[in-house]
């Protein structure tokens, strides 16, 4: 397949506000394992083209405490072949984010003007805790109408944040509309 085929996905706001007004617009009525696959295929078939591969993840919180996994897999596939181990890391981190803050990984990073020193000092992290969350963009929440958490999210890794961040809202909104 051939990269001319992808087609570029919308700039991400940097406006805190209008950031969070996209989030707040992005609720379903349900999110189910079945939803997660339907979405994944989505974002696996919209990212086939892309210019560099991705990993798509999409996961919901486990309920076991460390050091088991915080987090439950709910969907998982590369968009194209290239993508390394490190980008498991990368989604990892931003799942986190995403579950401790309640809002995308985009916003924290917008709000913190990307600066993870500031980040760690402002949560009270040590460097350990810190490798533990990534402000970058790419994991974005997944809520469900009436439930006040995140019960899910959906990650993306491998190319620009702006673009991870991007495509996972284009996705989700398109999907939304089917849900």
């Amino acid at each position: 397949m051939s990269s001319a085929t992808f087609k570029p996905v919308a700039k991400s706001p940097t406006d805190l506000d209008e950031i969070l007004r996209i989030e707040e617009s992005l609720v379903v009525p349900h999110f189910t394992t079945s939803d997660a696959f339907d979405l994944g295929l989505l974002l696996q078939t919209r990212l086939a083209d892309a210019s560099k591969p991705a990993l798509i993840s999409i996961v919901a919180p486990s309920g076991l405490a460390a050091p088991l996994s915080p987090t439950r897999t709910l969907f998982q596939c590369s968009a194209r072949a290239g993508v390394s181990p490190d980008n498991e890391v990368w989604v990892a981190r931003k799942a986190q984010t995403v579950f401790r803050f309640g809002v995308s990984s985009w916003y924290m990073g917008q709000k913190l003007k990307g600066d993870e020193k500031l980040f760690a000092a402002k949560f009270g992290l040590s460097p350990t805790d810190a490798s533990k969350y990534a402000i970058h963009g790419g994991a974005v929440p997944v809520r469900v109408k009436g439930v006040e958490a995140p019960v899910a999210v959906v990650i993306v890794s491998g190319l620009s944040q702006d673009e991870d961040n991007g495509v996972v809202v284009e996705v989700l909104q398109e999907w939304i509309k089917t849900a």
